[in-house]
C-alpha cells in the first residue's frame, strides 16, 4: 500500500477545524472509552473556559464523546474571548444541542444563565510571547479570572473547580531528581514574564482558599509541555515551529543546538490524565507529564523531521557550529507518580504523537 499523503498548501494556513479532524475524533473517543466513572458527570452543567485552546478543546470533545457513549444528559458551555475564531475551530460541534459557545472574558464579572456544577478553567494566554507583550492581561486572567469563576461556582452551589495550572509554578527547583507536587522553587517575581507563573500560583492559592471556606472540591493540574492537534502553526513555541516546517515541507530550522531538555506529553494523554485526577483522585494537586517524555529540543526536532521520511527533511541550524557539537543539558522533569497511581497510563509515544499532529493538517479541514 502506498504511503503517499495529501499535499498540503500552507499558504495562509495556520490552523485546522480541530473538532472535525479524524485524529481529534479518534483521540476523544479513546478518552471516553477509558475506565472512568463518567456517571459522576450525569446531568452536569459544565463550563470550560478558554475553550478554543488546545487542552480545553480536548476537554470539551471528551465530555461530548462521553455524552454520546453513555447518554449522560450533560451539557457543556465553552467560554471564549474570540467567537469568530472559536466557531471555525469547533466546526460541527456548534450545531450540537449539548454544547453552547459563550463569548466572554473571565476577567469581567458576569452572571451566567446556567448554574454550573463543574468548571474547568483553562482561559489564560499560553504563548510565551503574550506573557511578555501582555503581562497585565496574563496576570488578570489567572488571578481575577479565577476568583470570578470561583465566585460563580459558589453562587451556583457547584461541586468542583478544575484549574489548568502549569509546571512553571515550581520556578527554579534545586536538586537532581524529578519534581514532585510538594517541591518548591524560586521565581524572579519582579519581572513582567512572571505574570504567568506567579499568576498560576495565586490561582492555586485562591482555589485552596475557596475549597477550605466554601467546601468545593478544588483540583489543580500542573501540566508540563503539551503538544498535539490543536497547536496553531503560528503559536511561537518550538513544537509549533517544527510542525510548521514539516507541514510546509521545509527542513526543520534550529535556532540553537537544542541542548535543553523538556518533558513533552501528547495532548490526548494529558487530558485523559486530567479526567483520572478529577474522577478518581483525592488529592488537590497533580503533575501531568509523560514519564518517558523528557527529551532535548534537538531530539524533538529530529522526531518531527523523521515523521515524514518521504519528504527527506533534515535539521537546518542557523549557526552551523550548533549542528556539529551537541550535549544535552538536563532539566528537572515532573514526577507523575501520583497520577499514574490512579491508573493513568500514557498511550502515545512521541513518534506517534508527532505523526498524529502532522496528520491533522494533512487530513484537514484547514482554516485559511
Amino acid at each position: 500500500m502506498s504511503d503517499e499523503r495529501a499535499v498540503v498548501s500552507t499558504a495562509g494556513v495556520t490552523d485546522v477545524v480541530l473538532f472535525d479532524t479524524p485524529v481529534f475524533s479518534e483521540d476523544v473517543a479513546r478518552i471516553a472509552s477509558a475506565r472512568l466513572p463518567w456517571e459522576q458527570y450525569r446531568n452536569a452543567e459544565i463550563l470550560v473556559t478558554g475553550a478554543s485552546g488546545m487542552i480545553p478543546m480536548y476537554i470539551v470533545g471528551s465530555l461530548l464523546a462521553a455524552n454520546d457513549a453513555y447518554d449522560l444528559g450533560l451539557h457543556v458551555t465553552g467560554m471564549v474571548r474570540n467567537r469568530h475564531k472559536a466557531v471555525k475551530r469547533f466546526g460541527s460541534a456548534i450545531e450540537r444541542s449539548d454544547f453552547t459557545l459563550l463569548p466572554g472574558d473571565v476577567i469581567d464579572t458576569k452572571s451566567f444563565e446556567r448554574k454550573f456544577s463543574t468548571i474547568f478553567h483553562g482561559a489564560s494566554p499560553a504563548r510565551p510571547s503574550l506573557h511578555k507583550s501582555s503581562p497585565v492581561t496574563t496576570l488578570k486572567a489567572n488571578t481575577l479570572g479565577t476568583i470570578n469563576l470561583l465566585d460563580a461556582l459558589v453562587d451556583a452551589r457547584g461541586r468542583s473547580f478544575v484549574l489548568l495550572s502549569s509546571s512553571e509554578v515550581y520556578g527554579a527547583v534545586k536538586g537532581s531528581g524529578l519534581i514532585s507536587e510538594d517541591d518548591e522553587g524560586t521565581l524572579q517575581h519582579f519581572a513582567p514574564r512572571a505574570s504567568y507563573s506567579e499568576g498560576k500560583r495565586i490561582a492555586e492559592t485562591a482555589l485552596a482558599a475557596y475549597a477550605d471556606e466554601f467546601g468545593i472540591r478544588g483540583l489543580s493540574l500542573r501540566f508540563g509541555h503539551i503538544y498535539g492537534p490543536g497547536m496553531a502553526l503560528d503559536d511561537g513555541r518550538v513544537q509549533a515551529d517544527f510542525l510548521a516546517d514539516v507541514v510546509s515541507g521545509r527542513n526543520v530550522r534550529m535556532m540553537s543546538a537544542g541542548a535543553a531538555t523538556r518533558t513533552y506529553t501528547y495532548v490526548a494523554d494529558a487530558v485523559e490524565g486530567l479526567f483520572f485526577a478529577d474522577l478518581h483522585g483525592e488529592e488537590q494537586v497533580y503533575n501531568v507529564a509523560d514519564p518517558a517524555g523528557n527529551i532535548s529540543i534537538r531530539e524533538l526536532a529530529e522526531t518531527f523531521a523523521a515523521a515524514r521520511p518521504e519528504k527527506k527533511l533534515e535539521l537546518d541550524f542557523v549557526n552551523p557550529e550548533d549542528g556539529r557539537s551537541f550535549s544535552p543539558v538536563a532539566s528537572l522533569g515532573l514526577d507523575a507518580a501520583k497520577l499514574t497511581g490512579l491508573g493513568w497510563v500514557v498511550g502515545t509515544s512521541l513518534a506517534d504523537g508527532v505523526s498524529r499532529t502532522i496528520q491533522t493538517f494533512e487530513d484537514g479541514p484547514v482554516i485559511v
